[in-house]
């Protein structure tokens, strides 16, 4: 019988019926594209979480503009603030637009004015005429001089600065009129066409009305709408905004309707 069994078994073997062990099922090769997804780390390695502060509702300050040095855009020369140094030059260039010869005006002045000129004649059909630009301290006290002798010393100094305080010394001031020629350094000029349009837009370019009617209490002087006065952009476009009228006032210096010295 064992004999039987043997046979029986040797049969099988060779005609590959023998039972076979199933092998445990294959895991599939990771796909090539796709990422395992990365193990959990234990809570004690875990990364600490990053916190971020809140945005801050704390406005930007305002700018500090310069209003000492003489060579700043934005310095402020009235009856109380001399020019510092007395007898400061500034860069200058020759005025680019009409003008009666021999103006001259600090580069970024110049710059402006063309700017100027062109959108008021692009408005009205007019441009601008400048009559008077930079003055030495020399050539103010002869201005001044001569004012005194037209008008008497407490007129003059409503209408002309002293040697040394006047804004045209910084080569950032301008009298103009248009060129149609009209009101020549004369008040009328505000109620011309061209007066009217600078006195609403100067502003835009970099420019104010630096003697503005009813100021004369913070300037110092007379309503002056022909006297422009370059302060850049970002200075004229607040003031127009805020509706300040002087750079006083928007600077938050002191009123200066006098002159701290006895007249010399």
């Amino acid at each position: 019988m064992r004999k039987v069994m043997a046979v029986l078994a040797a049969v099988l073997l060779v005609s590959g019926c023998a039972p076979v062990a199933t092998p445990e099922p294959s895991v599939p090769p990771a796909s090539p594209t796709a990422s395992a997804p990365a193990a959990s780390p234990d809570a004690s390695s875990a990364a600490p979480e990053t916190s971020f502060p809140e945005a801050s509702e704390t406005p930007a300050p305002t700018p500090q503009w310069d209003v000492a040095t003489a060579s700043s855009l934005q310095v402020v020369v009235n009856k109380l603030r001399p020019m510092d140094p007395p007898d400061f030059a500034p860069e200058l260039v020759a005025v680019s637009t009409g003008q009666e010869g021999g103006e001259l005006v600090r580069p970024e002045l110049d710059a402006a004015l063309r700017e100027l000129d062109a959108a008021m004649r692009a408005a009205i059909g007019e441009g601008t005429y400048v009559t008077s630009s930079y003055r030495s301290s020399a050539l103010q006290a002869q201005y001044y001089q001569d004012a005194i002798a037209r008008f008497g010393q407490a007129a003059a100094d409503t209408t002309s600065a002293r040697p040394g305080h006047s804004e045209h010394q910084t080569g950032l001031a301008i009298d103009v009129m248009s060129t149609a020629l009209e009101c020549r350094l004369a008040r009328c000029f505000g109620e011309t066409v061209a007066g009217r349009w600078i006195a609403a837009n100067a502003w835009e370019h970099g420019f104010v009305v630096r003697y503005p009617e009813g100021s004369d209490a913070v300037t110092g002087y007379a309503w002056e709408p022909w006297h422009l006065r370059f302060v850049g952009a970002e200075v004229s476009t607040a003031m127009h905004e805020s509706g300040t009228a002087t750079l006083e006032e928007h600077f938050g210096l002191e009123p200066a309707p006098g002159y701290a010295e006895p007249a010399p």
